[in-house]
């Protein structure tokens, strides 16, 4: 069998489309086509279902993807070993991050990680997606959500709790808010989902929503100044409560449950995990459970 040939349906099931596969070779369309092509006819056997609008794998092919992917990971093994004879971590591994969650708190984890051990390479991507993944351009994705999705291997890192609060002189002009109905004298700065969870649950009837992004950065600022009170993760706000920059509302923790989540650390249960990635898969369980308590 063509070595080459098993290799390149790998990275055009893991692309997803012949297009991708040939900007990530640095090759034309027309020349992955036609390697794929003759790869068929060596075998005398159809491997990838086209269409205009996707690609699907034969039963024959999905053997053979599992079969390439295995010898890719044996073959990134083997490499790491040689890389590691003189006992220093190294390698690259590239994942995926939160975009909030990600740049609030873990870019720190991340530099922390690269003074412990300089021989390592990270590709960090900051977006919530979970296409990168699947597709394999990541080695692992830390994600926030509601439930794991059953065909990934998911780790739980903990919930990620939520808080209403203001800004004390956005208080001054209102009474006491201790429930979430009474939240609906002020203005309300959050997210969409988290809009869109209180839609759910009949909480957002005469809630006059002030502001909305998916950056929870720009709405801290907001909240800050005074524009609203925010209904925002708990990890986002916890150092500006605790300094008295903001005023958490007493609403009660069991009121708010329905917009609780979790973080979860997935990756591919096909997919090698070399030492470098399973050092630092590791190091954000350990850092995770502190972060997760405190909140």
């Amino acid at each position: 069998m063509d070595a080459n040939g098993l290799n390149l349906l790998v990275d055009i099931i893991d692309s997803g489309n012949l297009s991708r596969a040939a900007r990530k070779l640095g090759m034309s369309r027309a020349n992955i086509s036609k390697r794929l092509n003759h790869f068929e006819k060596s075998l005398g056997v159809e491997l990838l279902k086209r269409s205009t609008r996707q690609l699907e794998a034969t039963a024959l092919g999905r053997q053979l993807y599992a079969h390439g992917k295995k010898i890719r990971h044996e073959l990134m093994a083997a490499e790491e070993s040689l890389q590691n004879l003189g006992n220093n971590l190294g390698g690259t591994v590239r994942l995926s991050v939160p975009s909030g969650y990600g740049q609030h708190t873990m870019a720190a984890w991340l530099m922390e990680f690269m003074h412990l051990y300089p021989q390592v390479t990270l590709e960090v991507i900051f977006d919530n997606a979970i296409e990168d993944l699947i597709k394999g351009a990541v080695d692992f994705s830390i994600r926030v959500m509601g439930d794991a999705p059953s065909n990934l291997v998911a780790h739980n890192l903990g919930a990620v709790e939520y808080v209403a609060c203001a800004a004390p002189s956005l208080l001054k002009g209102y009474g006491a808010v201790r429930t979430l109905s009474q939240l609906r004298c002020l203005p309300l700065i959050t997210s969409e989902l988290t809009g869109e969870k209180l839609k759910l649950a009949g909480q957002s009837a005469s809630i006059r929503t002030r502001l909305t992004s998916a950056n929870f950065f720009f709405l801290r600022d907001a909240i800050l100044q005074g524009l609203g009170a925010g209904l925002v993760p708990a990890y986002m706000v916890a150092d500006e409560i605790a300094s008295g920059q903001l005023r958490q509302l007493p609403i009660p923790r069991r009121d708010l449950a329905f917009l609780r989540s979790n973080l979860y650390l997935l990756h591919l249960p096909s997919r090698y995990q070399t030492k470098t990635q399973q050092t630092l898969i590791e190091f954000l369980c350990r850092k995770t459970q502190p972060a997760a308590a405190a909140q």
